[in-house]
């Protein structure tokens, strides 16, 4: 599949109904976490909202990800609060933004996006399972009426923070009957919506649920404003965007970069944390999102760190947070029935338009409406159908899938991917060393004739178990060491079997070696040094 695929075949008109219809539930979801990671993060509130829009408009411009939609991220909290705190201020951590943003650019040029073909795709499965695993589990306050964590981090336990447990602990004792009232309505509208005789309605083609869901969790709640004012949802029950009185307050909350501090060593360190926690977090959801793409189409990994880093670059100048590649926003845009990038560009401009011109009308969305669609959103990304699909697969696949997940759950998501990821090359390796070569045996009149056919792929690794199978032939025997059918035969195998031709020779063991065919094969450059030395021997032959 051809992955540079120009801007233009990317943006489309084939899908505009499933794509305004993502792009606008997206926005949605996106107003309120922009604002809980900005706060989360020690920065002003619409340092978030400048980042969402960015990572929608600008981004979205220059990737070549059909469905990736970018803004700020939970995975980058910690690196912006170290960051501001060693830098001393706002101004100069968005010069570290910049130089970021300029580090992610040149790591695109570099070809560092490579990284992403090696995440195998039990590890990613695991991510995606893990993230909604936490999603459910984070919605589950919010859908009572505590609304404590407005962030929504991918951790659970948070060392030395507020965890999961505590919040269900304090949600038990805190219940809003509204919120409970707004999240059995909203869960009643999705099961509506996902039964097969109602979606065939027209209704249900043209109108997302999400949609519905939030304009009736905010008529619910204005009516309980009207008829009993003391039980209304409010304060950080709400959406809480900020809302300038005016032109020259609207700009005043723009942020412009401290240069001054350009010699200052801290903030180089600060912009190389950034650069390198974005990116990864960047590479892994555009992974994760193409395994959410109903097409399966590839995005071109470097072509992406180059989006990125222009995105962070822009939000660095005018005031906004660091933002990446952003997996709960992609897969509500992808349920909604977005196709193509359209629908990231349809986030970025409501976020701009609506902040600007509603933002009173958007702070009168509940929390509860926008976690009935984050814990619907998290069960499709953690439906069982996903993790029987993987045990059918094998144990390699399967092991590295659960303990990724588990991983996620009880540390963070770099580290659980770090973990998961260990756990599929320890895999891998192992299928390696199992599928080194194949051994059939045979009886040629008394003579006892082993055949040994070597795997696609021999490297070192192979080694160890190949010597020990040539240890282990009896004197008086034939050996054939068939690589024919090899990809390639790294030279420390070859000298292996070089070796144990020295030996075969005084154990009256024959050795028939079919070294590979292929021109680059250290078994082809060796192979006339190998018959000239064994040419004399009588115990060897080279075919």
């Amino acid at each position: 599949m051809n992955t540079k695929q120009p801007i233009s075949q990317s943006i489309d008109f084939s899908n505009v109904q499933g794509d305004i219809r993502g792009g606008a539930i997206s926005f949605l979801v996106a107003v309120p976490l922009c604002l809980g990671i900005a706060l989360a993060s020690g920065a002003p509130l619409f340092a978030g909202i400048i980042a969402g829009i960015v990572g929608g408009l600008v981004v979205g411009i220059f990737s070549r990800s059909a469905l990736s939609i970018s803004g700020p991220e939970a995975g980058l909290i910690v690196v912006t609060i170290s960051a501001i705190q060693a830098l001393g201020s706002f101004p100069a951590f968005l010069l570290a933004m910049c130089i970021a943003g300029l580090i992610q650019i040149g790591l695109g040029f570099a070809r560092a996006g490579i990284v992403s073909n090696f995440f195998p795709s039990s590890v990613i499965k695991g991510m995606l399972a893990g993230i909604g695993i936490i999603l459910i589990l984070k919605q589950l306050p919010h859908l009572v009426g505590y609304d404590a964590d407005a962030a929504e981090g991918m951790t659970l336990f948070q060392p030395g923070g507020f965890n999961i447990i505590e919040q269900l602990h304090m949600a038990l004792g805190q219940f809003r009957g509204v919120a409970i009232l707004i999240t059995l309505i909203s869960l009643a509208v999705f099961y509506i919506w996902e039964r097969p005789a109602f979606k065939q309605r027209a209704i249900a083609k043209n109108v997302p649920a999400a949609l519905v869901v939030v304009v009736l969790g905010i008529c619910i709640n204005e009516l309980v404003r009207v008829i009993s004012p003391e039980w209304v949802l409010k304060g950080n029950h709400v959406v809480q965007l900020p809302v300038p009185e005016s032109a020259s307050a609207f700009f005043q909350l723009f942020t412009l970069p401290d240069f001054s501090q350009w010699s200052n060593p801290l903030v180089y360190t600060s912009a190389v944390a950034i650069a390198l926690v974005a990116s990864l977090e960047a590479l892994l959801a555009i992974e994760a999102s193409d395994e959410l793409d109903p097409l399966k189409r590839k995005t071109p990994a470097n072509h992406e760190l180059k989006a990125q880093g222009i995105g962070n670059l822009v939000s660095g100048l005018i005031g906004g947070i660091p933002l990446t590649s952003v997996i709960v926003r992609s897969s509500v845009s992808i349920n909604a029935g977005a196709r193509t990038k359209l629908a990231a560009l349809i986030h970025g401009t409501l976020l701009l338009v609506c902040v600007v011109t509603l933002p009173t009308l958007l702070n009168k969305i509940p929390w509860a409406s926008l976690a009935s669609i984050l814990l619907v959103t998290g069960y499709k990304l953690a439906r069982i159908e996903i993790v029987k699909a993987v045990f059918a697969e094998g144990i390699s696949k399967f092991i590295p899938f659960v303990v990724t997940v588990l991983a996620i759950l009880l540390t963070d998501l770099l580290t659980g991917i770090g973990i998961g990821m260990a756990t599929g090359i320890f895999f891998i390796l192992r299928d390696h060393y199992q599928n080194t070569h194949r051994v059939r045996t045979e009886w040629d009149s008394d003579i006892k004739r082993i055949h040994v056919s070597l795997g696609d792929h021999v490297s070192f690794l192979s080694k160890a178990k190949l010597v020990k199978l040539l240890k282990s032939i009896p004197d008086n025997s034939i050996v054939e060491i068939n690589g024919t059918e090899s990809s390639y035969i790294d030279s420390d195998v070859v000298a292996a079997i070089q070796n144990f031709g020295t030996s075969a020779r005084q154990r009256n063991i024959r050795l028939i070696f079919l070294p590979s065919r292929v021109a680059d094969s250290p078994a082809v450059h060796t192979s006339k040094e190998f018959v000239s030395n064994f040419r004399t021997a009588g115990s060897v032959s080279m075919q």
